[in-house]
């Protein structure tokens, strides 16, 4: 093994390891196994440790359905099957926005599908999920401010009163997070969330993050909203409410961290969807 590499479980029988990236949440090895197999290896974070772990979680009930097969864990890595090395935003590129939007909705209902098995006790529920967008919206109304983060709020309250068709969701869905290999499209990186599959789509919209061509085209919006409201059965108005109350609450995690930028691109993806929202 070369130097730099964190020292892996022994019986997972690591021959060599290669590193393929470094994120906030973990730093991810490309590793070849002794039977000569590919996997990778995810070296957890502590800032999201708990995160990491509720995905995992999801990825062991799954069990490969929609999703990457979770192989093995230990207190701080995961070792998991090498789901490929093309990413829908790869598609995107290749074969164009619609396309890569269909394929995503696809992999939602192989993963959605239903399972004999209770999920998880570790999953987050969304009320929780939530709780940055709600604390900064009764921060703003204390100070008197109104804008994006209140109405985003008032809007989840509703939303979360009357949630359907509750099941584990992947939480963290995007255009780097749908892998294309052997098994086809799957699904990595699962947040591990319990709530309303309205909520697994909402985060497609602010995807991908550099392409403000895209995520701020009002008619890019309003068609991914049907194509989504099309495969989960539900009116388009309840898919575009999650996204513009999802875009508000990554724009709060981005303010809590002192991410202006990253806060205010959130804040104008939001306010398209709201205007797509408010003609629906």
């Amino acid at each position: 093994m070369r130097h730099g590499h964190p020292s892996f479980p022994a019986e997972w029988h690591i021959e060599d390891a290669s590193l393929v990236a470094d994120t906030v949440a973990g730093t991810v090895y490309e590793v070849m196994l002794s039977d000569g197999a590919s996997a990778i290896v995810k070296d957890l974070k502590p800032k999201v440790l708990e995160d990491s772990l509720r995905g995992a979680d999801f990825l062991t009930w799954r069990g490969g359905i929609g999703c990457v097969k979770l192989l093995a864990r230990s207190e701080t890595m995961l070792l998991m099957e090498h789901a490929g090395k093309t990413t829908l935003r790869d598609r995107l590129l290749s074969h164009g926005d619609a396309d890569a939007t269909r394929i995503a909705a696809e992999v939602l209902l192989d993963y959605h599908r239903p399972s004999q098995t209770p999920p998880p006790a570790s999953l987050q529920p969304l009320p929780r999920y939530f709780s940055s967008l709600f604390e900064k919206a009764k921060r703003d109304r204390k100070d008197g401010l109104t804008g994006p983060y209140a109405e985003a709020a008032t809007i989840a309250d509703a939303l979360l009163a009357e949630q359907r068709d509750i099941k584990p969701l992947h939480g963290d869905l995007h255009h780097e997070n749908i892998v294309s290999g052997p098994r086809g499209w799957l699904i990595i990186d699962p947040a591990g969330l319990i709530g309303d599959a309205a909520l697994d789509v909402a985060n497609m919209f602010s995807n991908p993050l550099d392409r403000f061509d895209l995520t701020r085209d009002e008619q890019r919006i309003a068609g991914m909203a049907d194509i989504f409201a099309e495969t989960l059965r539900r009116d388009v108005r309840t898919i575009l409410r999650y996204a513009f109350a999802y875009g508000c609450l990554s724009a709060a995690w981005h303010d809590e961290d002192g991410n202006d930028g990253d806060r205010d691109d959130e804040l104008a993806v939001a306010a398209a969807i709201r205007n797509v929202l408010r003609q629906a």
